[in-house]
């Protein structure tokens, strides 16, 4: 299975706050870090903040924060939310569907995938903080 970009831009932003939540950071900190682009960013950011994963402050010492504690944020919700969809091919277009046992098989592939992933939490996926914190930190060349 694979997830989409803006499932991948959204579990960045949260490690990058969970590795900094003692202060607001900026949308074009967080996308300068990652080297992504800010105004994708910027939607992925929105989405969680009115999903209620982040706290967003305006002005000029703005910034966006978690909402909720690490320990609080499943991993598996965040998914869901991200995802448009989890069809993982089209067996509703495909002339053998009615009999074939592959719809069956890859739902139950799914639901263990995601089975795994409503096991860890935000504060699970920052266990090495302080490392993760460092490799944002710019290298001194």
């Amino acid at each position: 299975m694979r997830l989409t970009r803006y499932t991948d831009y959204a579990m960045r932003v949260l490690l990058y706050l969970g590795a900094r939540e003692d202060r607001l950071c900026s949308i074009a900190e967080i996308a300068q870090a990652y080297d992504i682009s800010q105004n994708h960013l910027m939607k992925v950011v929105s989405d969680l903040v009115n999903a209620g994963y982040l706290v967003s402050v305006r002005g000029r010492f703005g910034g966006v924060r978690l909402a909720r504690p690490p320990a609080e944020i499943n991993v598996g919700a965040v998914v869901r939310h991200t995802e448009d969809g989890f069809d993982l091919v089209d067996c509703g277009n495909c002339i053998i569907a009615p009999a074939c046992c592959l719809t069956g098989a890859l739902h139950q592939a799914l639901a263990a995938f995601m089975k795994v992933l409503d096991g860890y939490t935000l504060e699970n996926l920052l266990a090495r903080r302080g490392e993760i914190a460092r490799l944002f930190e710019p290298s001194e060349d």
